[in-house]
């Protein structure tokens, strides 16, 4: 009985236990499914979703001409593991003095930077700002330490550096160098952009993040039917810049030939298209090289947008525009040169110590860059009111709104609150106002090109990466009409006259067969801590354009306080103009403008007669400019018919009936006889043209559009291609082109203190242009010799210099320079 009674006793403890685990399990279901459902779902959820965020490319930035300037490409990290995941694992750094001494040359790194890092209590380190973004050469040569070829060939298997490897990763390339880095900016080593085009359309560049989500078991696998979403990166656009690689070239070799010979503290050179607003090359020194930026930048400052400072003389120009516009200038009034006097004001003087030249032409005073002349045109004739809306309506004391960061305005206080009459008079000759260099070619561009102000840019286009669409292109944007045509046609005159007149201050700025107008310029330097003129130091400028009656080229060049005891009267001849010949004389012929025949001829007949005056140069017949005509979309046979019409010539780019791109752009102004270019919608077949005598750019236009890759060799214009012409292509090519140019560019001309820049026959009996003999030019610092007839130095001689620049006050500067 009791074992019946202990088996019955059993089997209820069983029972009861059963009924208790099933309720228990019963109630544990119930409670997961109805009450910790949504807890333990989004628990689950987060186990098996994953999300991965999809970086875009960054988009690529390139000249006018498809050249990339800066482009995304691989890079990788250096990382080092300093402590072991277990005890077989035996890819650590076992020797860190050996390992940094053998990566510190690749990283070019310093060794106790590397040991530091090395010698950390750390897993994984990585190797600081040094080991970031390498690279594919530093990759190769840190793979090659770690598994070294032996002299046999045969490549060693064991790693001989271990514990250090690579991760892939992405970094900004820039091909070229230092080649413009103010204009393009840089990337640094988290992503940011820093200065120039990257900074200001970095949010066009860097495009949009993408997502992808999927979902993934415990272990890590993707399960197969997963829901997922998945957004594409959308990758940056590509940004095509006003920019020519080739003028830009044209320009860095101009200015490394001043900066090697006088390292000038600062330099700045802007080359513009006055016909659109396009800024063809812009250069500074000094300059940086953005693959390298964290090695040290000692200028982080665009000069040609953020630099304010004085213009001088080169401001005269809108001064003498805004007296022909209002109808106050006659070139044969005659006044007396030398001293203007404002009453109770300390006399304005002209830049040879206030001698003047007697009694002249108000034409020879500009000339000769009378800075009395000016005076009597803005201070006597137009007066403050008018004097001030002129150089408003030239865009003076106002952002010109290019795409570029932190540009200045510059100021006119002396207009806008003169302590005195004679603070704005000096304003007439450049003085007692700040402009930067991007204003100043705004504004000589509106003379240039017949009277409107335009709207610089320095972005042509942007373009979709993958299709090549373009997105948003920029246009000729007119901001303003400053004067009428007719006033800057003889505003033209006029400064051509200053480069080939008798009295002309710009007479080494000649080139042979091209009319070249412009104005020179020199100003003082103000003492930024103390507001004093600082004795011996200047700012030295040119800006011209050329061809004069229809311009191609605008070029500005400044050149601040260079290092050298020459005489600054003597700065024009032996640096500014030199640097301005080459730029534009090579401009010119890499954008194939034929020289006047009839100025070669004069010049030849005048040097083969030197005893004789040399001939009058009859001035070359301005090229008639057309607007371009949308082609795409016509038929073939319609485009050819219309381009005739408008006395255009065509190359047709394959054998299709239908065009459907052409370049230049449509709405584009051409002159007439440009050829047009035009792609039809069947490319095979096309044939190769006949470059002969065609600039480089040409070749460029003609091979972009076939994704024909070329080469060059030379400058100038084309003498030979590899492909001959006509030869069918099949777009597997690449040509090569020889350029040789028509005449080389000028060399420096040599310091020569009885040649100093502008020296002139005597304005009258006994006075000469010329040092005395046995005398020499001052050295920095000293007193300038007095020079009659003023030719090339227009910086007046100060009575008192304590007056910064904003505010004259009768104590500021009396004179500026040509």
């Amino acid at each position: 009985m009791d074992t019946k009674r202990k088996m019955n006793f059993r089997l209820l403890m069983v029972a009861l236990c059963t009924i208790l685990i099933f309720t228990g399990l019963s109630f544990r279901i119930y409670w997961i499914q109805t009450v910790d459902a949504a807890r333990i779902m989004e628990h689950a959820q987060g186990q098996w979703d994953r999300e991965r965020t999809l970086k875009p490319k960054r988009g690529s930035i390139k000249d006018r001409n498809g050249e990339i300037l800066a482009y995304e490409g691989k890079g990788y990290t250096v990382n080092a593991r300093l402590i072991p995941r277990d005890d077989k694992d035996t890819d650590v750094v076992r020797d860190p003095y050996f390992t940094a001494t053998s990566l510190a040359p690749i990283l070019n790194a310093p060794v106790p930077e590397l040991v530091k890092v090395l010698t950390k209590q750390s897993k994984v380190v990585e190797l600081g700002r040094y080991g970031q973004k390498i690279t594919e050469d530093q990759k190769n040569r840190i793979l090659a330490l770690q598994f070294p070829k032996l002299p046999s060939g045969e490549q060693v298997e064991k790693n001989q550096l271990p514990g250090i490897f690579l991760d892939e990763t992405s970094r900004r390339f820039y091909p070229n160098n230092s080649f413009a880095s103010h204009v393009i900016g840089y990337m640094d080593l988290y992503d940011e952009p820093k200065m120039g085009i990257e900074l200001q359309l970095n949010d066009k560049l860097k495009g949009e993040k993408g997502q992808m989500q999927f979902q993934k078991d415990g272990a890590g696998y993707q399960l197969p039917d997963g829901e997922g979403q998945y957004i594409p990166a959308k990758d940056g656009y590509d940004v095509y810049l006003t920019i020519d690689r080739q003028i830009q070239d044209y320009v860095e070799q101009a200015m490394d030939k001043v900066v090697q010979q006088y390292n000038p503290k600062g330099m700045t050179v802007v080359v513009s298209d006055p016909q659109t607003g396009e800024i063809l090359a812009m250069g500074n020194r000094s300059q940086f090289n953005p693959n390298t930026y964290y090695q040290g930048i000692t200028n982080y400052t665009n000069q040609a947008v953020t630099s304010m400072f004085e213009p001088g003389s080169t401001f005269k120009i809108i001064t003498l525009a805004a007296a022909i516009e209002e109808k106050q200038f006659n070139p044969n009034e005659e006044y007396d040169s030398g001293k203007y006097t404002i009453k109770g004001q300390i006399p304005i003087r002209d830049h040879n110590n206030g001698l003047g030249w007697g009694r002249i032409s108000f034409l020879e005073g500009v000339q000769r860059s009378s800075n009395v002349v000016f005076v009597k045109l803005g201070y006597e004739r137009l007066k403050l009111e008018k004097l001030r809306n002129y150089f408003k309506k030239f865009g003076m004391g106002s952002l010109t709104e290019i795409e570029l960061p932190y540009e200045k305005k510059g100021n006119l206080i002396n207009l806008e609150k003169p302590q005195s009459p004679r603070d704005w008079a000096a304003t007439t000759f450049g003085q007692g106002v700040t402009v930067t260099a991007i204003q100043q070619v705004a504004a000589v561009g509106a003379i240039a090109n017949g009277g409107e102000l335009l709207k610089p840019h320095i972005v042509k286009e942007l373009r979709d990466p993958h299709t090549g669409a373009v997105v948003e292109r920029s246009g000729r944007e007119v901001v303003r009409r400053v004067v009428s045509e007719a006033t800057a046609k003889q505003t033209r005159d006029i400064l051509e006259t200053v480069v080939t007149g008798e009295n002309g201050t710009g007479k080494q700025y000649k080139i042979e067969g091209y009319h070249v107008a412009g104005k020179t310029g020199t100003a003082q330097k103000y003492d930024p801590n103390t507001g004093k003129i600082m004795d011996g130091h200047y700012i030295g400028s040119f800006i011209g354009f050329a061809p004069k009656d229809n311009p191609r080229l605008l070029v500005y060049v400044v050149i601040d306080d260079p290092a050298t005891d020459e005489w600054y009267a003597l700065w024009g001849r032996t640096m500014i103009a030199p640097t301005f010949k080459s730029i534009m004389e090579r401009s010119l012929q890499y954008l194939q403008q034929q020289p006047d025949m009839q100025q070669v001829n004069a010049a030849k007949a005048a040097n083969s007669n030197s005893g004789k005056k040399a001939q009058t140069v009859q001035a070359v017949q301005p090229q008639i400019e057309l607007t371009l005509p949308k082609f795409e979309g016509m038929s073939t046979t319609a485009a050819q018919l219309r381009a005739k019409q408008d006395n255009l010539t065509v190359t047709v780019i394959g054998t299709g009936t239908k065009i459907v791109e052409q370049y230049p752009a449509p709405l584009e102004k051409v002159a007439a006889g440009k050829q047009i270019l035009l792609v039809t919608d069947r490319v095979k077949g096309a044939k190769m043209p006949d470059f002969k005598g065609k600039s480089i750019r040409d070749v460029m236009e003609f091979s972009s559009l076939l994704n024909i890759p070329v080469q060059s060799t030379g400058t100038g214009f084309v003498t030979q291609q590899s492909i001959p012409p006509g030869t069918v292509l099949a777009g597997t090519e690449k040509l090569q082109v020889t350029l040789q140019s028509e005449s080389e560019p000028p060399a420096p001309v040599q310091t020569n203190p009885a040649g100093a820049e502008g020296s002139q026959p005597p304005a009258n009996p006994g006075q000469t242009g010329t040092l005395p003999a046995g005398t020499t030019p001052p050295q920095a610092g000293t007193t300038a010799p007095v020079t009659p007839t003023g030719q090339g130095t227009e910086v007046g001689q100060n009575t008192q210099t304590n007056t910064p620049p904003a505010t004259n006050n009768q104590q500021g500067q009396t004179s500026t320079s040509p």
